[in-house]
């Protein structure tokens, strides 16, 4: 198909295009199918010229929406300047610059002993140069991570990953790695509900101290401090808190994965921040590189005891990525973002809380900031002992494909692709979120007919 060609095609010219040309394992084309012409703040255009709210923004990436003019001005500048697009891990102006602003932007504490590594440009490749950290400081070779969490599809990032379908047919994941329980209030494990999390910290301290739990001392915990694909639950206060005790007493680094989470998603720049603490490693992608593809881990200088070339990678001096990131970073200090996505998360729950309540579908509202999950159940069925109903991800899906008709893009995540989750950019207003809720209730109220439950 030639240039010319191409500004003619429809979606359905580019969707057949695609379907022969790319694998079998893409994902988002086969429940969002549309082929992008343009896209501008929280819209994107389709080739057919229908225009979307994107409240999916990259997956979290584009938290100033889509060609942001920040954005756009700090790429004008890099190539006005001739520095180099590429460097390796040679050093730059626009790196130092890039490294500064990230410092600038931890707390401070954290700041003062932190190092920082640039990885391959993607969250999962983060999450492998943490693993690889962590073991080489400790010596040991046990990881702990939990259920429903998602630290990326490479070999290793996979292993600490808790969906299943995926590691079906892959051979020799990561030994030693264990699954430990996570606070989700809705489908407690414990079988409690909302004080489930103190049982949870609980059964943790005493496996990481009973000489006969199967476990050796770990080389280290990862954790989400919201579970995003794991259907936007976001851990209690109480027991992040708890947990870094834990791990702070024991002696065994607490690497926070916050690739979704970070820079200003869930109403602090850090997720981790909510609760006080800080973590031995931080994980950062998606918003961190301002819409360009970019990965670092932050660490306690106390675990920078590996060698040179201990974890490389060729695209680790993305220089436009760096630019960008350092803009979006900005921008998000100087215009108060954080607080701004506080009130709005705030918001768009409680009037998702008032949906819940005309439907027999929503099972749950939760999420922080503006990272939020709508789980969507079967009602018609027998819940369990806690009141929670069967999840029903066949209606999430309706839900997901009405909302796309009306031109709202949303994903599902969550146990079975149940839950809903709204990952708007963070520079939406409420007058953009009232519409996305309008067309989100008369979705939901179109698949509660559709499958016979309204």
């Amino acid at each position: 198909m030639d240039v010319i060609a191409q500004v003619t095609a429809t979606n359905q010219q580019f969707l057949s295009q695609q379907e022969k040309r790319e694998s079998s394992a893409r994902s988002y084309p086969r429940r969002l199918p549309l082929a992008i012409q343009k896209a501008e703040g929280i819209c994107v255009t389709d080739m057919n010229g229908k225009q979307f709210i994107d409240c999916l923004a990259g997956a979290g990436t584009l938290a100033l929406g889509h060609n942001h003019p920040v954005i756009r001005q700090a790429i004008e500048g890099v190539l006005a300047s001739y520095v180099p697009l590429h460097s390796l891990d040679l050093t730059t102006p626009v790196k130092e610059a890039f490294v500064d602003e990230v410092f600038a932007s931890l707390p401070e504490s954290f700041a003062k002993k932190a190092k920082i590594h640039f990885c391959g440009p993607t969250g999962a490749d983060a999450v492998e140069a943490a693993v690889k950290l962590v073991k080489t400081a400790t010596g040991n070779r046990a990881m702990l991570s939990f259920q429903g969490g998602y630290h990326g599809s490479t070999h290793g990032a996979l292993s600490l990953t808790g969906t299943t379908d995926p590691k079906k047919r892959i051979h020799a994941l990561i030994p030693d790695t264990h699954f430990l329980p996570y606070p989700y209030e809705y489908r407690c494990p414990f079988g409690i509900g909302k004080d489930g999390h103190r049982v949870n910290s609980t059964y943790l301290e005493s496996l990481l101290d009973d000489p006969e739990s199967g476990l050796v001392k770990p080389a280290g915990i990862i954790v989400e401090v919201v579970q995003g694909e794991g259907g936007s639950i976001p851990a209690p206060v109480e027991w992040l808190k708890e947990l870094r005790r834990m791990t702070s007493e024991r002696n065994i680094p607490l690497i926070i994965d916050e690739v979704q989470t970070g820079i200003g998603r869930t109403g602090k720049m850090f997720a981790f921040e909510h609760a006080g603490i800080e973590p031995d490693v931080l994980v950062l992608s998606k918003a961190i590189g301002g819409s360009l593809p970019l990965s670092v881990v932050l660490y306690d200088r106390k675990l920078d005891q590996w060698e040179p070339g201990a974890h490389i990678g060729t695209f680790r001096g993305n220089q436009m990525a760096m630019a960008t990131g350092r803009a979006t970073l900005q921008y998000i200090k100087e215009n108060q973002v954080p607080k701004h996505v506080h009130e709005l998360g705030q918001y768009v729950k409680d009037q998702l809380s008032s949906i819940q309540s005309s439907m027999r579908s929503i099972g749950d509202v939760r999420g922080r900031g503006l990272m939020i999950g709508v789980e969507i159940i079967d009602p018609r069925k027998q819940p369990n002992a806690i009141g929670s109903y069967p999840a029903y991800g066949e209606l999430a899906k309706a839900i997901q494909r009405h909302c796309f008709e009306r031109g709202l893009i949303l994903e599902v995540g969550g146990r079975f692709s149940s839950v809903i989750r709204f990952l708007p950019p963070l520079i939406i207003t409420r007058e953009q979120l009232d519409d996305v809720l309008e067309r989100f209730y008369d979705a939901t109220v179109q698949a509660e007919i559709e499958f016979g439950i309204r």
